[in-house]
């Protein structure tokens, strides 16, 4: 029993807490940071490798033809030919092309998930074919089988951009799904006599808030950055407008695409603060609770 005093004694001297309300032997205290040098070299350099471009374009955009500093390209926009009725439709385009991948893509992701799990893997290697595919072929495929009317119609680029949303919308969702217990909030809601519909409207689709903000991102992105389709059926989208007027003006051209990059950003920036918001006043209803 003596023997076991010291032992007891130096136990307790080494738990006693230090000025910092630490343990004198806590390991954390002892650990030096490292200065991890090569990712700080690897981020410097994809930075420079980014923003010089963005610079170039830029500062091209704020000049005249004589290479002084001039905002004539910026307040020239909104009147040169054309620009509106090309905003309109990329416009109307993107808003058509987010709302039917949601519709179609969120009830077959989640049934998925509940039902055919093993189809996953499949689901996964068909999401990769449209980055596969050039979509120039995917494209002129596609405008050897529609009906006539839907040629006619910009809303036929609505059905490709599906097409080509596909791979990073479903992706998205995934791993939204993935993250929460979809089978548990089924059965609760089930049990409670919720239907599928209000199930899915009520239950699943804010659980995937921050999922569905990221795919709506990425399909407005795609939409307003792609050339090929519209080019080839003819329809004059932001894209094919910047092309046709840069070999008037340059400068305006610059201008619009260095806007557009920039509304992008804002637009993402926009939801990640939404979510951010939403995800505390949630935490501090529950804390509330």
């Amino acid at each position: 029993m003596a023997s076991m005093i010291p032992a007891i004694a130096v136990e307790e001297a080494l738990s006693v807490p230090d000025s910092d309300g630490e343990g004198a032997g806590d390991p954390q205290r002892r650990r030096v940071p490292r200065i991890r040098f090569w990712r700080g070299i690897v981020l410097l350099v994809a930075g420079v490798y980014f923003l010089i471009p963005l610079y170039a374009g830029m500062k091209f955009s704020v000049q005249n033809d004589a290479g002084h500093w001039s905002l004539y390209a910026i307040k020239d926009i909104p009147s040169e030919t054309g620009f509106g009725a090309a905003f309109w439709l990329s416009m109307r385009i993107a808003g058509s092309t987010m709302v039917l991948a949601m519709v179609l893509l969120v009830p077959t992701a989640v049934y998925v998930h509940l039902k055919l799990p093993k189809m996953r893997r499949i689901l996964e290697f068909v999401t990769i074919l449209p980055i596969v595919i050039p979509p120039i072929v995917l494209s002129l495929g596609i405008l050897d089988v529609m009906p006539e009317f839907l040629r006619a119609s910009p809303y036929l680029m609505t059905l490709v951009y599906v097409i080509f949303v596909y791979p990073f919308v479903y992706r998205s969702l995934d791993a939204g799904l993935t993250a929460i217990d979809l089978k548990t909030l089924v059965e609760a809601s089930r049990s409670l006599g919720g239907k599928w519909i209000s199930t899915l409207w009520h239950v699943i689709v804010p659980n995937l808030r921050s999922a569905l903000l990221s795919a709506v991102v990425l399909t407005i992105a795609l939409v307003l950055g792609e050339f090929t389709f519209a080019s080839l059926d003819l329809w004059t989208t932001i894209p094919v407008w910047i092309y046709q007027f840069s070999q008037l003006d340059g400068h305006v051209a610059t201008a619009v695409c260095m806007l557009t990059l920039l509304g992008t950003w804002v637009l993402l920036i926009a939801v990640v603060s939404v979510d951010r918001s939403q995800s505390r006043r949630a935490r501090r209803r529950t804390g509330a609770l």
